[in-house]
C-alpha cells in the first residue's frame, strides 16, 4: 500500500457563534482590534455540545459522503487535546456511537494543532497492516474548556468544533509527510486542569519558521513544487501568520485557503474543517491535491502530501 485517498469528509461546529463585539463586552478588547492582529471575526463556542458529540457529527457526516459502511472502517484516530474524559478516548465513544468493528484500533492522539496530520500518518500506518480498507481520521476541540475568558491576549483567538476525514488504502495516491518535535512548555502550554497560557511573540516567530520549512521538506519528500499543488491548507492560526507564509515563499496567495475569519484557531479540528469546507464548495474533487501544514503546542509541526 503506497498511499492514502480521501474519499470523504465532514464536519460539526456548535450552534453557538460569538462575535468580535460580543467579546469585546466581557473583555478588554474590540472588533478591530481583534480583526487586525488575527484575521479573527467570530468563533462557535459549545455550550451543550460535548467533544465526542461533535467528533461523532462530523465523523458521520464523512463516513455518510464516502458511502462506506461503519463495519469497513479498520481505525478510528480522534486529535485532540481537549477530550471529554481522561479515559475513555473520544475515539472509543465514536467506536460505540458509530457502530464501528470491535476489532480495530480506537484512540486519541495528542499533538496540539498539529493532530490531524500527525493523525493521518498514523492511519496509513495501521491500514498498511490492516485488513479493512478504510480509516476515520477526527480533530475534535472545545478550546473554550481551556481559556480564561479574562486573558484577551488569548480568548479572542481559539473556537470550538470538529472535523472528519475519511481515507483509502490506496497504491494509485500517494501520500507523504513530514512530522517534527521541539520539546517546549514555555511558548504555549496548558496545565492539567489549568487554562491555555501562550506566549504570543514566540509562538509567531516559530510559526512563521516552520512553516515554510515544512511546506519544503514536505514538497521535496513528494518529488513535487508548490505549482502542483492546488491548495495549501494551514493550521488556521492567525490569518497575519498565513499572510507572512505566503509572501516569504512568493506564492500566490489564492492558493493557501483561508477561514479562521469564521472559526477562529479550533487546534487539531482546524485542518479537517477546512478541507470539508472546501469540498462542500466544490473545491476539492477526484484527483486534488492538497499539502496540509499543522504546528502547535509541543512544540510540534507536520506536512502531509494528500490526493482526493
Amino acid at each position: 500500500m503506497k498511499g492514502l485517498r480521501v474519499v470523504g469528509t465532514g464536519r460539526c461546529l456548535p450552534k453557538n457563534i460569538v462575535t468580535n463585539a460580543q467579546l469585546s463586552r466581557q473583555v478588554d478588547t474590540s472588533d478591530e482590534w481583534i480583526a487586525s492582529r488575527t484575521g479573527v471575526l467570530q468563533r462557535h463556542i459549545a455550550t451543550d455540545e460535548t467533544n465526542a458529540s461533535m467528533a461523532e457529527r462530523a465523523a458521520q457526516q464523512a463516513l455518510e459522503r464516502a458511502g462506506i459502511n461503519p463495519e469497513q472502517v479498520g481505525a478510528c484516530i480522534v486529535a485532540t487535546l481537549t477530550p471529554d474524559y481522561a479515559t475513555p478516548s473520544v475515539a472509543c465513544l465514536l467506536q460505540r456511537g458509530l457502530e464501528l468493528p470491535e476489532d480495530i484500533p480506537c484512540f486519541d492522539l495528542n499533538a496540539a494543532c498539529s493532530g490531524f496530520v500527525y493523525g493521518l500518518t498514523v492511519a496509513r500506518g495501521l491500514l498498511a497492516q490492516g485488513t479493512k480498507p478504510y480509516a476515520l481520521v477526527v480533530g475534535s476541540e472545545i478550546m473554550s474548556r481551556t481559556l480564561d475568558f479574562a486573558d484577551r491576549a488569548t480568548c479572542v483567538l481559539f473556537g470550538d468544533g470538529a472535523g472528519a476525514v475519511v481515507v483509502e488504502a490506496s497504491d494509485s495516491h500517494n501520500f507523504v509527510s513530514v512530522l517534527g518535535t521541539r520539546g517546549d512548555d514555555t511558548s504555549l502550554s496548558c496545565p492539567v486542569g489549568g487554562t491555555l497560557q501562550m506566549q504570543g511573540s514566540e509562538v509567531f516567530r516559530f510559526a512563521t519558521d516552520i512553516l515554510p520549512r515544512c511546506i519544503h521538506e514536505t514538497l521535496n519528500k513528494a518529488g513535487r513544487s508548490l505549482d502542483e499543488v492546488d491548495y495549501v491548507v494551514c493550521h488556521q492560526a492567525n490569518q497575519r501568520i498565513i499572510a507572512y507564509v505566503v509572501k516569504k515563499l512568493k506564492a500566490p496567495e489564492e492558493k493557501f485557503y483561508l477561514n479562521v475569519q469564521y472559526y477562529g484557531n479550533t487546534s487539531a479540528a482546524s485542518i479537517p474543517i477546512a478541507l470539508d469546507e472546501m469540498a462542500t464548495k466544490g473545491l476539492l474533487a477526484a484527483g486534488s491535491r492538497v499539502l496540509c501544514v499543522g504546528f502547535g503546542g509541543g512544540l510540534t509541526w507536520g506536512g502531509a502530501w494528500l490526493e482526493w
